[in-house]
């Protein structure tokens, strides 16, 4: 990093578009395997919120990857790099008064953790979707666990990359047992919007 570099404070700050707003922007991190549901819960909460007059964006895993984030691979220090990008972008999200969902495989705890790190207390909150392997398996909407079975994937998380559960996240959602409009009714309840 160049030492060169000088913060240049906004004009406008985030408590005052808070006001303005009348809500605080958090950032919703949905993590889970491949297949939970993370994109289609963050999607259809997205537009709740959105009906909700909250001012919402999604940044969902697969589309990052084909823009900001096209340059890295798939090994641990390349996730590792994509969650740290994830976590700045998202945190200006939340300065600019915004509800940011961000719908990731994010696999390490640790990761999950610098980023919560980078915003205040209470704006980051971890949403588990929770599925097993077997039912994200039989899902598997883009056929990536079959080329993982057969070995076409490297590193892919559940089967030959670990996938570290969050040890305390505030909201986790059965997304075997329950719809998508059960998931995202049971986000506003927890998150207490109307």
């Amino acid at each position: 990093m160049s030492t060169n570099l000088t913060w240049h404070e906004a004009a406008i700050q985030k408590e005052e578009r808070q006001q303005k707003n009348g809500y605080e922007g958090k950032i919703v991190w949905f993590t889970g395997l491949s297949a939970s549901g993370k994109s289609t819960i963050a999607n259809a909460f997205s537009r709740r919120l959105f009906d909700l007059n909250r001012q919402v964006y999604v940044l969902d895993g697969d589309n990052i990857r084909q823009g900001l984030n096209s340059d890295l691979g798939f090994g641990d220090e390349a996730r590792k790099e994509n969650i740290r990008r994830i976590g700045e972008v998202a945190k200006l999200f939340i300065d600019s008064g915004q509800y940011v969902l961000t719908a990731f495989i994010s696999p390490f705890r640790e990761d999950r953790q610098t980023v919560r790190d980078l915003v205040g207390e209470g704006e980051f909150i971890e949403v588990y979707v929770k599925c097993s392997i077997e039912a994200c398996e039989e899902r598997d909407p883009k056929g990536l666990y079959k080329k993982a079975r057969k070995k076409e994937i490297p590193s892919f998380t559940g089967i030959s990359s670990p996938y570290e559960e969050p040890l305390n996240p505030e909201i986790v959602l059965n997304s075997e047992k329950y719809s998508v409009e059960e998931c995202v009714e049971q986000l506003l309840k927890e998150l207490n919007i109307r």
